[in-house]
């Protein structure tokens, strides 16, 4: 993924019902380790990384960019959400160009369930709004995973197109904050 862009960083922690979407710090380190890897959060994302060499590679303070905010749930990280630009090197109907914000998540098995997807997602679609106003945000994923196609609905993703990548039917959706007049 390549550089969100001008966008004020790092922005204020985001306040929810339940969550607190913030920048990473040093301490959040293992909860990212073992969040990328996995094996049931790698089941739609190419599989897990291997933990030895996430412990190599990952640095002392993970995901320290623009678009990057923890998922805090009383002081425990039980996730992630990223908004990116697509590469263009990556499968998927959108160019670089076309000016998406691509919208990530991942949470850790034990927060899944609970609406926390759906909580953070909302909070981090209106920092998006005011980050970079009238971006369009995308999304996309296996159509297997379940859980991703009814939050991309219940967000108001609008599917877009249906393409062969990684060895699976992906779906590709695009959520405007821009209401169309007439």
């Amino acid at each position: 993924m390549t550089e969100l862009g001008p966008v004020a960083w790092p922005p204020a922690p985001i306040r929810t019902e339940r969550l607190v979407l913030r920048e990473s710090e040093a301490g959040d380190r293992t909860a990212l380790i073992d969040l990328f890897s996995s094996p049931e959060v790698g089941t739609y994302i190419g599989g897990p990384r291997p933990r030895d060499e996430l412990e190599r590679t990952v640095p002392e303070v993970p995901g320290r960019r623009p678009g990057f905010f923890v998922i805090d749930l009383e002081g425990t990280v039980i996730g992630i959400i990223t908004f990116d630009r697509r590469d263009a090197e990556r499968p998927g109907p959108a160019s670089p160009d076309a000016g998406e914000a691509w919208l990530g998540y991942l949470l850790l098995p034990e927060a899944w369930g609970r609406g926390y997807a759906a909580e953070a997602c909302v909070a981090a679609l209106g920092w998006i709004v005011d980050a970079l106003p009238g971006a369009p945000v995308a999304l996309c994923t296996q159509t297997a995973n379940d859980r991703a196609m009814r939050l991309a609905a219940k967000l108001g993703f609008t599917e877009v197109e249906r393409f062969e990548a990684y060895g699976a039917e992906q779906w590709f959706g695009v959520w405007s904050s821009v209401t169309p007049s007439g």
